[in-house]
């Protein structure tokens, strides 16, 4: 995708970054960005720009809370205009290797995190069930999700990645 097309794509679902004024609140209020490099401002800016931010790794660092969003004093849908990215990014087979991961973990097991033997065994030493409330207890619901997953085409998006 044209890096210019990213800010049309956005304004097409009326995430107008075109309205930002640069002043650095949704940057400076971001919890993530306290802990990571990630620098909302500096993404938002870079697809109003038409520059290339599909290959940022810190598109991915977003936790997407929306505090930047609540902050904007625009009303700029942040978040949203976030994960609209992401989306062109996913669609474009750019994907960090651990999403990718996350994804086949979803997939294979209809939750992000396998619960293996010893998690089983320190489940039941505290009085709970080997295996929780979940897909994995129930082998027809980890079907439906199976069958979910497929009819959206994920399981083709999720094997079209390389990672970003």
């Amino acid at each position: 995708m044209n890096p210019s097309d990213i800010s049309n794509t956005l304004k097409d679902a009326s995430l107008d970054i075109l309205q930002c004024i640069q002043c650095g609140t949704c940057s400076g209020s971001c919890p993530s960005g306290r802990y990571t490099s990630l620098n909302t401002r500096r993404i938002i800016r870079g697809a109003r720009v038409g520059r290339t931010v599909l290959h940022d790794k810190d598109l991915w660092a977003c936790t997407t809370c929306y505090t930047c969003q609540e902050r904007c004093p625009r009303d700029i849908r942040i978040a949203d205009a976030i994960l609209a990215i992401r989306t062109i990014a996913v669609r474009e087979g750019l994907m960090l290797q651990e999403h990718i991961r996350v994804s086949q973990l979803v997939l294979q097991y209809g939750h992000a995190v396998p619960i293996n033997d010893a998690t089983k065994e320190k489940r039941e030493k505290l009085g709970m069930t080997p295996v929780p409330e979940t897909v994995c207890m129930y082998p027809e619901a980890l079907r439906e999700v199976r069958t979910l997953l497929s009819l959206c085409e994920f399981d083709k998006l999720c094997a079209s990645q390389t990672p970003a």
